[in-house]
């Protein structure tokens, strides 16, 4: 063999590689489904969408109907963790995203990617926890808000609040961003209404200090997202990184929190514009059929 022919296969696979996260598998949505213990003996179940990370462009068409098509699961509450938008012209698109999604009981907190437009950075920094946070221009999160509110659905921004969903009351609290300190859980600190038929704590970023608050306060079933899975992952080993205080072996899909309580991370559905890439984590909403304790 020549000296260059194995320089060279690494750079060809190393490129094909790249082609294949940034063209093929950033569009490859799927949809995962875990089954949660949560709801009281004798309870029918009761189906959640959580859809998260959108980082939405009004060009992303496929995305956009991809998402529309969720409808057909009939889900019984949505939840939206936040990082709807990827720049100032997106919230009419994340509006026709939703679509009739937004008919049903749903609620959502925000990202710090519906604050700030993202910029482009080292990948490296993703390595240094301690790093200081770099923001973009100002996104129109008020529009963003105002449009999902105005048609029922719950602001959990460092609030707390109730929906009737299939004939079972659910309480929710949820905080801001903890990713760029807007989080106060203060504002919802205290003991989860018992009398509810299920009790959910909803952020955008992991963060452990938050999620055992959650628990303390008695919410059994935890949504979040921000983490994109790691977004990059090795086969056989999983994320590199989380983003955030939560450890990579949580960084997406179902875990237990708390002792008795669960955490779901949804690896969401997009990626910074300046970073279109996912290998081995395509992009996902997940349906959370959620099921009495005793049936698992």
């Amino acid at each position: 063999m020549r000296w260059y022919a194995a320089p060279a296969g690494l750079v060809g696979a190393g490129l094909a590689t790249v082609g294949y996260a940034s063209l093929i598998e950033r569009n490859l949505f799927a949809l995962r489904r875990f089954e949660v213990p949560v709801l009281p003996p004798g309870q029918p179940p009761l189906r959640i969408l959580h859809l998260s990370d959108l980082h939405l462009l009004p060009r992303q068409r496929r995305k956009q109907a991809w998402i529309r098509g969720l409808e057909r699961l009939d889900p019984d509450l949505v939840v939206n963790t936040g990082d709807n938008l990827a720049g100032p012209l997106a919230v009419p698109a994340v509006v026709d995203a939703l679509g009739p999604l937004l008919d049903r009981p749903g609620a959502f907190v925000l990202g710090s990617n519906d604050y700030y437009a993202p910029k482009p950075k080292n990948p490296l920094r993703y390595f240094f926890p301690d790093r200081k946070r770099v923001a973009g221009d100002r996104l129109p999160w008020r529009d963003l808000t105002a449009a999902l509110t105005a048609r029922g659905w719950l602001d959990l921004d460092n609030r707390r609040g109730d929906l009737e969903v299939d004939g079972r009351r659910v309480a929710l609290a949820g905080v801001d961003d903890p990713h760029v300190g807007r989080d106060r859980y203060g504002d919802v600190a205290g003991a989860a209404d018992p009398e509810a038929d299920l009790r959910i704590g909803v952020l955008h970023s992991p963060e452990p200090r938050l999620l055992d608050r959650f628990a303390a306060d008695g919410y059994p079933l935890l949504l979040a997202g921000h983490t994109h899975g790691g977004q990059l992952r090795v086969p056989g080993y999983g994320a590199l990184v989380t983003n955030c205080g939560l450890d990579r072996g949580r960084s997406r899909g179902l875990s237990r929190w708390g002792g008795s309580g669960w955490l779901h991370v949804s690896a969401g559905l997009g990626t910074s514009p300046w970073a279109p890439y996912r290998f081995a984590c395509r992009p996902e909403a997940t349906l959370l059929t959620l099921v009495p304790t005793s049936v698992v």
